[in-house]
């Protein structure tokens, strides 16, 4: 068991690590608790030190900054523990919004409790957070799963994976890979309502809210830009019983002539379609067109 009186052991020789929840867009949005910490910290592990610099300047102030990201915190968390111990405070920055949630943090927490370093929090902005209270869909209860895999058939499986979990879904996107997740939530999940914000708290802050069809058919049709935050309802009693598919009732021919009327070119509905039922492309392109 690990107990931590935060602010009742000052008088230690180890430093403290601090999780500083930082501005997802909106500078206005950094509070003065997280500005005084990062001013008086030792060190400040940032994700991009050029990013960060410039969120010190903005304050102006100028911490000593050290990277710490995806690529090298294996390595660079033993030598910010050394530190720790040897009493210096470090606060752990990402590029926007917390620490540790879709962003480099969490295995220095790890670290430096395994060591008996004091780990604080200061409360910041949160993407998903944001998404979910102004989507319209229950906020509660929730589950964040954060970025899907890469490849389409990970993805699915991972989406197949929630499909009948009751409670609101929260997920982020890349820009290039919003309109194909979609598509495989719209298969996988149906037919649900949903929500997606890009740019939060900035000027071109923007939100869909409608079914996964009606979101994807204008999801498709416009450029994708900026990083999303995507909110689905959660299964409903008659999806936990029974799982279905969309397309179930339809034929392969009326299955590519939805995704042709939705935007597609006749090649991407034939590969989508064969990606759906998970059969050969060939297959769907004899049937098709053989029709």
């Amino acid at each position: 068991m690990n107990r931590q009186k935060s602010f009742a052991n000052d008088h230690l020789e180890t430093g403290k690590l601090y999780i500083v929840g930082t501005p997802i867009g909106n500078l206005n949005e950094m509070s003065p608790r997280a500005v005084q910490t990062l001013k008086e910290v030792d060190l400040i592990a940032a994700e991009d030190t050029r990013h960060t610099r410039k969120l010190l300047s903005y304050f102006n102030f100028s911490t000593p900054l050290t990277s710490f990201h995806e690529h090298n915190q294996e390595s660079k968390k033993r030598e910010i523990v050394e530190q720790l111990l040897a009493g210096k405070s470090v606060a752990v920055v990402s590029d926007a919004g917390m620490p540790a949630i879709s962003d480099p943090g969490e295995v220095l927490v790890d670290a430096a409790l395994q060591a008996g370093i004091s780990v604080i929090p200061v409360s910041g902005p949160n993407a998903a957070l944001n998404a979910l209270v102004a989507s319209g869909i229950a906020a509660q209860p929730f589950t964040f799963i954060g970025f899907l895999p890469r490849q389409k058939k990970e993805r699915k499986k991972e989406l197949e994976k929630w499909a009948k979990i009751p409670t609101t879904l929260i997920f982020y996107e890349a820009p290039h890979r919003v309109k194909q997740m979609l598509q495989d939530s719209f298969a996988i999940l149906g037919n649900r309502q949903i929500a997606i914000a890009r740019e939060l708290t900035k000027k071109h802050e923007e939100w869909l809210r409608g079914t996964i069809e009606e979101v994807l058919t204008y999801v498709q049709q416009t450029e994708a830009l900026g990083e999303y935050c995507v909110v689905i309802e959660g299964a409903s009693e008659d999806t936990k019983e029974e799982q279905t598919n969309w397309w179930d009732e339809l034929t392969i021919i009326q299955h590519v002539e939805h995704y042709i009327t939705d935007g597609m070119d006749k090649k991407a509905a034939i590969r989508q379609v064969a990606d759906d039922r998970e059969i050969p492309k060939r297959e769907v392109y004899q049937i098709y067109h053989e029709h």
